[in-house]
């Protein structure tokens, strides 16, 4: 039976990639070692590097002045570096989920950390709008697409100070102006790698602002000078990074992907809202995530929601069970995922209904 993989994370990877970081881990490029025993500071793995960061460049067309970091960690040590490095005073956040609270809940830490407006009330099913942002801060954090709960920013913000922005799900799913962040940073377990690994695109002229010591592993500047090499990188999941990168070259760009994620959304929502059955967690259209499909069993069928997770599984259906926090059911469509995974998804919700 085939596999159709929603997981929201790790999740699921180009057939492309993960052949191909298979090989280069058996030999890579017939050098007789695999891609986990060279030295970080070969020429093969140089190269490797090089081309991942080029090829970001060239696919998010990322402007001048600004630097692209393979990191450990993943997202969540960006959690902390990005007041460490940002915030001399006070910083804005919006709280969208609860990767966005942890991020809010970290920068406390460093100085006043300042929540502009939240979607707690009704469990982060819609994002905030209307807010005001402090004229003082010296940067605004967004979570542009909360896996949890389904909602996603599908717009570039202009704003009046640096923005940063955690794409860790949404990431290379759309085209976006990268100059008007400060920061972009992601875990690249969603639409990149394997796990353990963080993307971050920077611009260089916001960095030594603050006045505090920056540990030196914890320094993006540090990161900058050495070419993401200060330390030992994550070296098997930059080498899937740069797979994948290829991978999203040769189907077109990030605009032909968009074009792809916003048809498979588009499919199973109008299934979701159509099914008698089913009901999407976040009602308003303009807040739903591309990456994070969210939906539940309607009231009046809510005591068959363990009844169809098993049918959904025994058809091939994987990880579509919802985080406990929200309950019922998630569907991650990242850009690895095929349509045909969508349509298999929407005809086991159409033959749970009939049944």
């Amino acid at each position: 039976m085939k596999k159709h993989n929603f997981y929201a994370g790790p999740s699921i990877l180009p057939a492309y990639t993960i052949e191909n970081t298979a090989k280069g881990i058996l030999d890579l490029d017939g050098i007789g070692l695999s891609v986990m025993e060279i030295s970080h500071r070969s020429k093969e793995f140089m190269a490797i590097m090089e081309e991942a960061q080029s090829l970001i460049s060239e696919l998010l067309e990322v402007p001048q002045g600004y630097h692209i970091l393979f990191l450990g960690g993943g997202a969540s040590m960006q959690f902390c570096m990005v007041p460490y490095n940002l915030m001399q005073k006070k910083a804005a956040y919006l709280n969208t989920g609860s990767w966005a609270s942890k991020a809010l809940k970290e920068a406390a830490l460093f100085g006043k950390a300042i929540e502009v407006a939240s979607s707690k009330d009704r469990n982060f099913s819609y994002i905030p709008k209307g807010y005001e942002l402090p004229a003082d801060a010296d940067y605004f954090h967004i979570t542009t697409n909360n896996t949890i709960y389904g909602t996603e920013i599908r717009e570039d913000l202009d704003v009046p100070m640096t923005l940063v922005a955690d794409m860790s799900s949404d990431i290379f799913s759309r085209p976006m102006d990268v100059s008007k962040y400060g920061i972009i940073y992601g875990g690249a377990q969603k639409n990149l790698a394997p796990s353990g690994l963080a993307v971050i695109i920077i611009r260089e002229d916001i960095l030594g602002q603050v006045d505090r010591p920056i540990p030196t592993i914890l320094d993006y500047r540090i990161h900058i000078k050495n070419g993401s090499m200060f330390n030992t990188p994550p070296v098997v999941p930059i080498f899937s990074a740069l797979q994948t990168l290829r991978w999203l070259k040769d189907k077109g760009g990030i605009g032909a992907m968009e074009k792809i994620n916003v048809e498979k959304a588009a499919l199973l929502y109008d299934e979701i809202d159509r099914n008698p059955m089913f009901k999407c967690t976040v009602e308003d259209e303009a807040d739903r995530s591309l990456m994070n499909i969210c939906f539940l069993m309607t009231d009046e069928y809510q005591e068959l929601e363990a009844d169809f997770l098993a049918f959904a599984s025994g058809r091939g259906m994987v990880g579509i069970k919802g985080h406990r926090s929200v309950g019922g059911f998630r569907a991650s469509t990242y850009n690895a995922l095929a349509r045909e995974s969508v349509v298999a998804l929407i005809d086991t919700m159409k033959e749970f209904e009939k049944k």
